[in-house]
């Protein structure tokens, strides 16, 4: 068989998606990727990379184009490294999105149940309640955008669709202070500079509008003034924050936190919880739709009146607090101790009594548990996106649980762990897939594994 050749070109037929939104067709026996190439489209594409067993193709020419083929209507796509799938219509994006879980579940996880369908946002545009943007220099000026996917080149955003407008103006507003004041961008390469980052967050049920400044350093004598910039072109701002992050890489937040002027913090509700939100804070990014995501768990969960519902990896209580609505005791744990004193006041906030936090990671807590005599019903599990440690699942399996809720925001690491929860008694019964990210290539999925039985 003819192997493929670097610059080749062919035409092809798209046959399906990659979990990475590119599209998949196949030349001579080996799977080409095509980035923004649609299911059902031919394309006249050109080999830029050749591997043992797959290729890479640029698309050089659309032959025959998908009716669910659509034009961005945004400048950046395709450099930004932002979203992933302007270029098909939403309907298609949802197919896609639950393609990749089922795919995950069926090729990684080995399983035979899959999810039936996924629950589209009511909002795709200006969705999220949390914008960062980098700071950097362009032609000796200030400049705020974001990094090209896979390198460190800043492509600067006038406007991000999925943002909401106040971050650009709140970025605007400090690049333009900078290039005033000659306060120089921080420099990953040399670690010289001061600003790193302009970070906005708002809340979606009240009025909170909180902007940190990431910076190596503070201020100073300028720091008055910045305030005054910055409340100047965004009147709606309750709070301004200087993160001071000293550290090495690209870490976003680290370090030191102090409020400039206003509230350190915003107040949110979500499932009817208020939520004392710091910058450093995790907090779902698109509140509505993580709603209904929630409901979907407690009904997977059903811990019962009676029932002890554990919540590992339970970061500030939100899971927690809508477990306590429904079960007779909720216990959550988090090994991040921050997290666990937010998580803890918000439980008091809230005049929710029967949930209480321990600073543990999974097997801790596993153990404490048993110290106690306790057994959860149920336990949920809300892990970052590499997955569960396998020390991790073996604790959780050694609590003997009826059921095990996954919560996921990754495919391919869910389907890891529910095939190691397999392999240890857990039969997978229900997938449902959730769009929290619109116009990007991730999704989040709510799985329940239940003991025993096929």
């Amino acid at each position: 068989m003819e192997s493929l050749r670097k610059n080749e070109i062919a035409a092809v037929t798209i046959e399906g998606f990659s979990a990475d939104a590119a599209g998949v067709a196949h030349l001579r026996g080996c799977a080409v990727f095509v980035p923004r190439a649609l299911p059902g489209e031919v394309w006249e594409i050109r080999i830029v990379k050749v591997g043992a067993s797959f290729a890479y193709g640029r698309g050089e020419k659309l032959l025959v184009p998908s009716p669910a083929r659509v034009a961005s209507d945004c400048a950046c796509y395709g450099r930004c490294g932002g979203c992933d799938c302007r270029h098909m219509n939403y309907d298609e994006e949802l197919r896609f999105k639950l393609q990749k879980v089922n795919d995950a579940l069926t090729r990684i996880g080995k399983q035979s149940v899959t999810a039936s369908e996924i629950v589209g946002s009511g909002q795709t545009e200006g969705y999220r309640n949390k914008g960062i943007l980098a700071v950097g220099e362009k032609d000796g000026r200030a400049v705020s955008g974001f990094y090209r996917e896979r390198s460190h080149e800043l492509i600067p955003v006038e406007r991000c669709l999925l943002q909401d407008e106040l971050t650009h103006r709140a970025a605007h507003a400090l690049t333009d202070f900078m290039n005033m004041h000659a306060v120089p961008a921080y420099d990953e390469a040399t670690g010289r500079g001061v600003v790193r980052h302009v970070f906005c967050r708002r809340a979606v049920t009240g009025p909170d509008r909180l902007l940190c400044v990431v910076a190596r350093r503070g201020f100073g004598e300028l720091t008055g003034a910045l305030v005054d910039a910055l409340r100047s072109a965004c009147p709606e701002l309750t709070g301004i924050v200087l993160n001071v992050n000293k550290s090495a890489g690209n870490t976003v937040l680290a370090g030191d936190f102090y409020t400039l002027w206003g509230k350190g913090h915003i107040t949110d509700t979500l499932c009817d919880f208020a939520f004392d939100i710091a910058p450093q804070a995790f907090f779902q990014i698109n509140p509505p739709q993580a709603e209904r995501l929630y409901h979907k768990a407690l009904e997977y969960a059903a811990p019962g009146p009676d029932g002890l519902a554990f919540d590992l990896y339970c970061g500030a209580g939100t899971i927690s607090l809508c477990l306590a609505r429904e079960a007779g005791r909720v216990i959550g744990a988090e090994i991040v101790p921050e997290a666990v004193e937010n998580a803890r006041a918000n439980a008091a906030a809230n005049g929710v009594e029967n949930a209480e936090f321990i600073c543990a990671d999974a097997g801790e807590a596993a153990q404490t548990l048993a110290s106690r005599g306790l057994r959860p019903k149920v336990v949920v599990v809300d892990p970052p996106r590499k997955g569960m440690r396998e020390d991790a699942v073996r604790a959780v399996c050694s609590m003997a649980p009826e059921r095990v809720v996954y919560v996921s925001c990754e495919p391919s690491t869910l389907a890891r762990d529910v095939l190691r929860f397999s392999e240890l008694g857990y039969t997978l019964r229900e997938a449902t897939a959730f769009d929290l990210f619109p116009r990007t290539k991730h999704v989040e999925t709510v799985v329940l594994m239940t003991w025993g039985g096929a």
